[in-house]
């Protein structure tokens, strides 16, 4: 191999992850902008790809979709040094959803680290368009935007507002995201997992103080008449079903995690309640903006959100033990600047 090279975090194959070497970008297409990584968030879609549970994945995948960088070179509108937010859903701008400005859900979407190799790499090249200028963050705080942005696009699709009674249901990174999005929309919030671990975190970091363990309890909490809202983010069939009867009359459950189960509900029910069934995929500029205002705003901690940052090769050491118990992690940020 000649000329410069770069590092990049590759799952070869299911529980196989290394650090090889490639050569290093020196151009992109017409459009496109090179930008040296600084930070990469690892999500559960990452260790979905690690543990060979992901449906639309071919290996060998360089991961990584959660993503800071700088701008290489001038040009594309933006000037060298740059410090940008990635956004790693790659539309095709022709399709009926994304006529229809819905890019997030384009018929033929490519999500870096996913379709395509993504951002766990010294260096990217992104579309000019799926960068966002992150002035006023740290390479660290813009490298949690995509994932915030999840849960800030679920709460604008669920149309929370002021004074709504909300139950998150599953206080991982999603959830949590959802948690505090609704929050800030005014939503009087409460969280709903099994685990009292997360519970516990959820509390202590970000002052969630209405937590239940099940979910009679939570139900039991609205004697009996449930939540305005319920988001999903548990990734598990059988919570997703059972999650219905929280829902309150008039009120709207959104589903934020994915199975792949069929999802069954009691029809009669469904229709008593008047209820709106809500799909949320990824997001959208919207979302990401408005997860950058609040940053900008001191609305959200970034420490609070980081469970452990490491270099690369610390990474690599440590990708397996990672996967095998994520009860407490939030997000865990892997450093690829200097």
């Amino acid at each position: 191999m000649t000329g410069p090279t770069m590092k990049v975090g590759v799952i070869n194959a299911p529980g196989t992850f290394d650090v090889q070497t490639r050569p290093l970008p020196q151009t992109a297409p017409d459009g496109w902008v090179l930008i040296d990584i600084c930070a990469a968030g690892i999500c559960g879609t990452d260790y979905h790809i690690f543990e060979g549970k992901h449906p639309f994945l071919n290996y060998p995948r360089v991961i990584g979709h959660e993503l800071s960088g700088r701008v290489v070179q001038d040009g594309n509108g933006w000037t060298k040094g740059d410090l940008v937010v990635v956004n790693p859903y790659l539309s095709c701008g022709t399709c009926r959803a994304c006529k229809r400005g819905k890019p997030n859900c384009c018929y033929n979407i490519q999500v870096l680290g996913v379709h395509r190799d993504g951002g766990l790499a010294t260096r990217l090249a992104v579309p000019s368009a799926n960068l966002y200028a992150a002035d006023g963050l740290s390479p660290q705080q813009a490298a949690m935007v995509e994932f915030l942005a999840i849960g800030a696009h679920a709460v604008r699709r669920s149309d929370t507002r002021a004074g709504d009674r909300v139950l998150v249901t599953g206080a991982g990174p999603i959830g949590i995201g959802a948690a505090l999005f609704a929050r800030l929309a005014g939503a009087d919030v409460a969280l709903l997992d099994l685990s009292p671990d997360r519970l516990r975190m959820a509390q202590d970091r970000f002052g969630f103080d209405t937590a239940y363990a099940s979910l009679d309890a939570a139900i039991a909490a609205t004697q009996g008449e449930g939540y305005d809202v319920v988001f999903d983010a548990t990734g598990h069939g059988g919570a997703i079903e059972s999650g219905f009867a929280a829902v309150a009359h008039g009120g709207s459950y959104t589903l934020v995690s994915v199975v792949k189960n069929d999802i069954t509900f009691h029809d009669p029910d469904f229709h008593k309640k008047e209820m709106r069934l809500i799909g949320s995929r990824n997001a959208l500029r919207d979302d990401f903006d408005w997860v950058m205002a609040a940053f900008r705003r001191g609305d959200i901690d970034a420490d609070a959100l980081c469970s452990d940052q490491l270099s690369l090769d610390a990474f690599a050491a440590k990708f397996s033990n990672l996967a095998a118990d994520r009860s407490t992690l939030i997000k865990v940020i892997v450093q690829m600047e200097g």
